[in-house]
């Protein structure tokens, strides 16, 4: 398992910083691109919340962010320093009455791009998983393999 974390102010043009971030973990632990999409799209609109309805675009407040690599799954953490908000009572943006509504859709979306969305300490973190669609083995079964073939 391996964790990289960065930490951000609450301004809206560090989300440039954050896609960075994602793009350099693509690279870095060969993310595939049918789940990089969803990553993309999903964690930035978890920073995006975290800085304004979390820290409420105090840049005196930061966001963090830290990604959790294992074997058949990526978790990317965000937690911000506002008060939280109450993730259990959202209301639904696919709702007749609420389809004209400007917001509410982000964590709709966040839920329906990642495999798990998991809140914790009062919704100031929210936690994303991303099943890998091949895990890796581990090298010992290439060596086991090796060895059967011969």
């Amino acid at each position: 398992m391996k964790q990289v974390k960065i930490q951000i102010p609450s301004l809206v043009e560090n989300i440039r910083v954050v896609e960075s971030f994602i793009d350099n973990s693509k690279d870095t632990f060969h993310i595939e691109d049918d789940i990089y999409g969803n990553i993309m799209v999903a964690v930035t609109e978890a920073v995006n919340n975290a800085i304004r309805h979390g820290n409420k675009f105090d840049k005196d407040k930061n966001v963090f962010l830290s990604l959790i690599v294992d074997t058949d799954r990526l978790k990317f953490e965000v937690e911000d320093q506002g008060e939280g908000f109450d993730y259990t009572n959202l209301l639904d943006p696919t709702a007749p009455e609420n389809i004209e509504n400007p917001g509410g859709r982000g964590i709709f979306l966040i839920r329906h791009l990642a495999d798990e969305v998991e809140f914790q300490k009062d919704g100031r973190n929210v936690q994303l998983t991303f099943f890998l669609p091949n895990p890796q083995e581990p090298a010992l079964n290439d060596a086991e393999n090796a060895s059967a073939s011969n």
